[in-house]
């Protein structure tokens, strides 16, 4: 019994006879273009999708008053930022609306076969890192509904070092947290919106319950107006665009691998909601940021913040944070990493499986309490990994294929996304143009001893630098040096010749498609 769990074969994943794929070492269930029994996804549950991550924007506008912006300066960085990411997520979502496949095969298209696994397995160590990052803020969640139900345990002694970055009390709310996430996360995608659903209608309730205390006990004409910028000059300048960035490397994941989600959708006008929701949601959320005037510091953290109240509402906004932080962790992280873990190993991994070994890595691997040490941190954390993702958004499918794609070849490392060697050399020099000019800003604000000039201010709008530079750059080298047999008419959804062994080795150029229009067609009546 013992030795057929330890062999690799006994793990192995059935492929559907649909596959795309030539063989199981290339796909499975999970990772095909996902049928249309299962494309579930409406405007509504988009809505709920997003309503999930308030308490993020709470922390990232409390932040920027800890870094020394007023409250406008603030709102405006969280606006502009966010309406940017929000285009760049609906231009990307809408691929996978359209195609209904996830950002690990739409990415060959663009970085080639084999370097796409540069990109899928960069997004993996970051949906890990983010993983442990909501599973630390849903402990905090669980340590307020400890202390409004036991007061008492406030007295716990700690047994772990003080430089550890947390307690013992902490570790044992991180546990519970855990435990209770771990179950959710199983739920398959599709099934998923319900509990989103669910969220959408516990957190804005609590949200709102909140904004109206928040008013109440320091009015809008106290709490605004002693909120003072403590930075000016160039200082305040750059200040205020490392927020923006900060605000824009929020959800510049998400950017990203949107498909990861829209390919769920049940058609691609029900994700463009986003374009609205995410400026509009998450600006005003910023605006309820009023934690300062009330106790005297920037809690940045809003569990801090409801520390300070009495039993019943602390352990009732608690619970609201708790489920909003369940569904942040559950679609955008773990789902993200079991989606990237799955093109690695497709043929061992699939979503459910994925799921669980980010709950294990992500979860006790990494030490996310370290990274929410404090809002500087919290910062830089949040800068340091746009230096990639910018780019790797600027690199997306709009500018050079605009959404023409052949679906079949993605799965066939022989098709036609071989570019030289499965590398798409446009895409390599475009990222080291993009990635590289940003390293000794993020450097510096990891040692602040080391010193690098004005080289810094690079790093301050990594994720602007890196999105511009990096899509013209693919945008002109792809013009300028062609690969014409990636070029269509029309994007392509099954095999040419399905059924036919030889269908996936095949690499005609644009002109020798076979039977594009009755895919045209195909597109325009779903």
């Amino acid at each position: 019994m013992v030795a057929n769990w330890l062999n690799p074969n006994a793990w192995a994943l059935e492929p559907e006879q649909s596959t795309f794929a030539p063989t199981s070492r290339w796909s499975n269930k999970d990772m095909d273009p996902v049928p249309v029994h299962l494309r579930t996804w409406a405007t509504w549950n988009y809505v709920a999708y997003w309503v999930r991550d308030i308490i993020v924007a709470w922390e990232l506008a409390s932040s920027m008053l800890a870094v020394g912006l007023n409250w406008r300066q603030a709102l405006a960085a969280i606006a502009v930022g966010h309406t940017i990411i929000a285009v760049v997520m609906v231009l990307n979502g809408t691929i996978g609306a359209r195609l209904h496949v996830g950002f690990p095969v739409l990415n060959r298209s663009s970085f080639g076969f084999w370097f796409s696994y540069f990109s899928v397995l960069s997004r993996v160590i970051l949906a890990l890192f983010w993983f442990g990052v909501q599973t630390y803020s849903g402990s905090e969640c669980v340590n307020q509904m400890i202390l409004a139900i036991w007061p008492s345990a406030v007295r716990i002694p700690n047994h772990l070092s003080p430089s550890s970055g947390i307690t013992t009390r902490g570790m044992m709310c991180y546990f519970i947290y855990w435990i209770i996430q771990f179950p959710i996360m199983l739920i398959s995608p599709q099934k998923i919106r319900y509990f989103f659903l669910f969220k959408a209608m516990i957190v804005p309730a609590a949200w709102i319950a909140i904004l109206i205390w928040a008013m109440v006990k320091v009015p809008p004409s106290i709490s605004l107006a002693n909120q003072q910028s403590t930075v000016s000059g160039s200082a305040l300048v750059w200040a205020w665009f490392s927020s923006m960035n900060s605000a824009l490397g929020n959800y510049a994941t998400l950017a990203v691998n949107i498909p990861d989600f829209t390919r769920y959708a049940k058609n691609e006008r029900a994700q463009y909601i986003q374009a609205i929701l995410i400026p509009t949601l998450f600006t005003l959320t910023g605006f309820v940021a009023t934690g300062k005037v009330l106790y005297g510091q920037t809690l940045w953290d809003p569990t801090t913040l409801i520390a300070n109240w009495n039993r019943a509402p602390k352990f009732f906004a608690a619970l609201s944070y708790l489920i909003a932080t369940l569904g942040t962790n559950i679609s955008a992280n773990s789902l993200s990493a079991a989606n990237d873990m799955m093109v690695l190993f497709p043929r061992y991994i699939n979503i459910r499986r994925g799921q669980i070994i980010c709950a294990i890595l992500g979860g006790w691997a990494l030490a996310p309490w370290e990274i929410l040490a404090s809002a500087p941190g919290f910062l830089n954390f949040m800068s340091g990994y746009t230096i990639f993702l910018g780019p790797f958004a600027g690199i997306m499918y709009w500018l050079v294929h605009k959404c023409k794609v052949d679906v079949p070849a993605m799965y066939d490392h022989k098709g036609r996304y071989q570019y030289w060697n499965g590398l798409n050399w446009r895409v390599a020099v475009a990222l080291l143009f993009s990635v590289f000019p940003s390293f000794p800003g993020l450097i510096s604000s990891i040692n602040p001893n080391i010193k690098v000039g004005n080289l810094i201010h690079i790093f301050d709008i990594a994720w602007l630098y890196g999105f511009f530079t990096a899509g013209f750059l693919h945008w002109s080298l792809s013009m300028l040096f062609p690969a014409h047999e990636t070029f269509m008419d029309a994007a392509v959804l099954e095999p040419p010749l399905s059924g036919s062994e030889g269908a996936f080795h095949s690499k005609p150029a644009a002109g020798e498609r076979r039977d594009e229009n009755e895919y045209t067609n195909r597109i325009s009546r779903e």
